[in-house]
C-alpha cells in the first residue's frame, strides 16, 4: 500500500522550484516545454505537484533549498536564481541553461549622503546587513575591505535607516523600494537570473531521461 502511494506522489523525474516569482515566471517555460501542472499550484498545499506527464512531477521548496535538493538527489533538476547558487557554492551542480527569467541585480546600497567611497578609501570597518553572507564576505574580501556582517532576512532597507548597518547587500529589480527609503546603489556585485540546474552525477546516470528535458528548456528559453 505504501509503495503505491509513494509511486503516485513521486514520478521518475522531479523538478525543484520555489513558489512566488520563480514559479510564476517559470510557468510559461514549462508550457512551452510541454509541461503543465495538474490543478492550480497557487491554491494547492501539496508540495509534490503532478503534471500532465506521468513520469514528471514538480516539487515545491524554499528558494534557498533548491540547490541542496538537486545536489543530494532530492530532485533531478532545479530552477534557482544565480544569487542562490553563488551563495550556496554550487558544488557538483551543472547549469546547462540560463532561463533568462527573474532578472535583477545584487547590489551594495547605503543611506543617501553616506560617503561609501570615502569609508572604503580610508579603510573603515563597515557594518553590512545581508542574507547573502558568503557572497558578501567574498565580495568585500576581494576589495580588501573589512566588514562586520549582520544577517537579516527581510526589510533590509531598514538597516541603514536605523543605524543597524552602514550598508546592505540585497537584490534590486526596479530600485523603487530603495529610492522610497532614501537609499542609493553604490556598487553592483552581479546580474542575476534563474538557471536550470542538474547534479553532474545525476546527468551521468539518468542522462537519457534528463537531456531531452534540458534541451526542451533551452528551446523554451530562446522562444
Amino acid at each position: 500500500m505504501f509503495g503505491k502511494i509513494f509511486a503516485w506522489t513521486m514520478a521518475d523525474i522531479s523538478i525543484a522550484l520555489s513558489k512566488g516569482r520563480i514559479f510564476d515566471e517559470t510557468a510559461p517555460l514549462l508550457a512551452r516545454a510541454g509541461i503543465r501542472p495538474r490543478g492550480d499550484p497557487e491554491r494547492s498545499r501539496k508540495l509534490i505537484l503532478a503534471t500532465n506527464r506521468r513520469d514528471l512531477s514538480l516539487i515545491v521548496v524554499r528558494a534557498s533549498d533548491t540547490p541542496t535538493y538537486v545536489q543530494h538527489g532530492g530532485a533531478d533538476l532545479g530552477i534557482a536564481g544565480q544569487d542562490v547558487l553563488v551563495e550556496h557554492g554550487g558544488e557538483g551542480l551543472f547549469q546547462p541553461v540560463d532561463l533568462g527569467i527573474a532578472r535583477c541585480r545584487m547590489v551594495v546600497a547605503v543611506r543617501k549622503g553616506f560617503d561609501y567611497a570615502g569609508a572604503v578609501r580610508q579603510g573603515a570597518r563597515l557594518r553590512v546587513a545581508t542574507k547573502y553572507v558568503n557572497t558578501t564576505r567574498r565580495h568585500f574580501a576581494e576589495k580588501g575591505v573589512h566588514v562586520d556582517l549582520i544577517r537579516l532576512y527581510g526589510s533590509m532597507e531598514l538597516a541603514p535607516l536605523t543605524g543597524l548597518a552602514d550598508a546592505i547587500v540585497d537584490l534590486v529589480a526596479t530600485g523603487k523600494t530603495l529610492r522610497a527609503n532614501n537609499l542609493v546603489v553604490v556598487e553592483e556585485i552581479m546580474a542575476v537570473s534563474a538557471r536550470l540546474i542538474v547534479d553532474q552525477t545525476a546527468l551521468k546516470t539518468k542522462g537519457a531521461q534528463l537531456q531531452p528535458l534540458i534541451d526542451a528548456f533551452r528551446k523554451a528559453a530562446r522562444a
